[in-house]
């Protein structure tokens, strides 16, 4: 008494796409793996960014000359008004 199975699939599928599965399957646990490693261990110069990830350059902000005279005349100001109360 013999059972005898017979597979059959849609599709006959070649040891090298599975393979290619395999290893992209891998690849994808893999990383899973290290973030969920790292998650713990992020530190203050990670900012929560991933490894190896680029950052985005933010743009520049650009003060006119007036404006960068008006701060830098607060500030003499509060220069001044300090070493008034130091004295």
């Amino acid at each position: 008494m013999g059972i005898s199975f017979k597979l059959s699939y849609p599709h006959v599928m070649s040891i090298e796409s599975i393979v290619s599965q395999i290893d992209a399957e891998i690849e994808v646990l893999t990383r899973a793996r290290s973030l969920l490693a790292g998650a713990g261990k992020l530190s203050g110069s990670m900012n929560g960014r991933i490894p190896g990830q680029i950052s985005p350059r933010r743009k520049r902000r650009v003060l006119s000359a007036d404006a960068r005279k008006r701060i830098a005349d607060a500030q003499r100001r509060r220069w001044a008004a300090q070493r008034a109360r130091s004295k």
